[in-house]
Parts: C-alpha cells; structure tokens; sequence
C-alpha cells in the first residue's frame, strides 16, 4: 500500500487541497514542464513553469480493456516539439507526477509527498494550427496497449541453447525420436 507523508495525509483530510503536475518528456532533447506558477527543482531537473504546458488529461479508460490514454498539450509557437516529432517521438516515455501544495502555497517535494499519475509512452503526436494558437498535442498510452501485441520468435536449436542451456524443448524434434502422448482423461 502507498504510504504518504504525514504532511500529505494532513493536507488530504483537511479538503483544502492544492495540486501541481511535473511533466517530462524523454525526446531527444528532455523537456521538464509544471503546472505551478514558478519553477521547480525536483530530482535534479528543473521543470520548467513558462514551459508552455496548456492542457493535461486525467488518465481516462477507454471501452476497451487494452488502452489507458493520457492527453496533453503544450504550446508550440516557437516549434520546437513539430521538429520533434518529425524526428519520430513514438514510443518514447512520458512521467506525470501529481504532488499537493502545503498551506503556503510551497510544493511538497519529498519522496513520499507525489504521486506518479502517469507513466507510459508517446502513442499519437499532432500539431494543431489555428492560426490563434500552435500546439502539440501527446497522447500517451500504458503498457496495456501492448497486450494484444504479436511479435515474433524465430528460434533454431542452436538458438534456445543460447539462450538457456536447461531448454529441452527441441531434443525431441530434432533428434529422431518417438513420444507417445496420452489424450483425453488419465
């Protein structure tokens, strides 16, 4: 069970609950984003309040069993994240933590104070152009949408000895032998 400072759990009790986001993105150039109104130091990176984050999504659930999104925009005028993605951000991480705000509007930093809200991978990135506004928008999904995922697995004997020296699974093929199985109830 997730234990939280005594801080925290005064703070969740009290109904006077204040929150933040810490947001970052693994591209190729790491890009640290808060939802706080001034910049945050936290676990050595500074995430960035003037950043440009615009919106976040809570964590919805599809109908579907295989997919959790997660959706967020970030202002791109200056379009850093259009070059970005022309480089191919699918697939590369993406870390949302939520963390409370004590009663002087300070962020509470410590290891049991946020909570990871998301953390999953880049799965359909757009630019949208309204010619008001340029944004990026990301939406990323958990490593549930992997699970009906096929990949395949070509293997020679040679191979799974490689692999582990205890796999007996192709003696019986490759070696003429006979195995007589029992079918239906013993």
């Amino acid at each position: 069970m997730r234990e939280f400072s005594s801080t925290v759990e005064s703070l969740i009790s009290s109904n006077n609950i204040r929150f933040f986001f810490l947001i970052e993105l693994n591209f190729i150039q790491n890009y640290y984003l808060t939802s706080h109104y001034t910049d945050i130091d936290f676990g050595g990176n500074v995430y960035i309040a003037d950043g440009g984050l615009y919106e976040y999504d809570s964590p919805k659930q599809s109908s579907v069993v295989d997919r959790e999104s997660y959706r967020i925009v970030i202002s791109d005028v200056s379009d850093t994240l259009i070059t970005e993605f022309k480089a191919n951000v699918v697939g590369k991480p993406i870390t949302v933590h939520c963390g409370l705000l004590d009663s002087n509007n300070q962020p509470l930093l410590g290891t049991n104070d946020l909570i990871v809200v998301y953390r999953g991978f880049v799965d359909s990135p757009s630019i949208n152009n309204d010619f008001e506004q340029k944004t990026a928008i990301l939406e990323g999904t958990s490593p549930m949408a992997d699970l009906d995922a096929v990949n395949n697995f070509v293997c020679s004997r040679d191979g799974m000895d490689q692999k582990s020296s205890t796999d007996t699974s192709f003696d019986d093929i490759f070696e003429d032998s006979q195995i007589n199985i029992k079918w239906g109830k013993v």
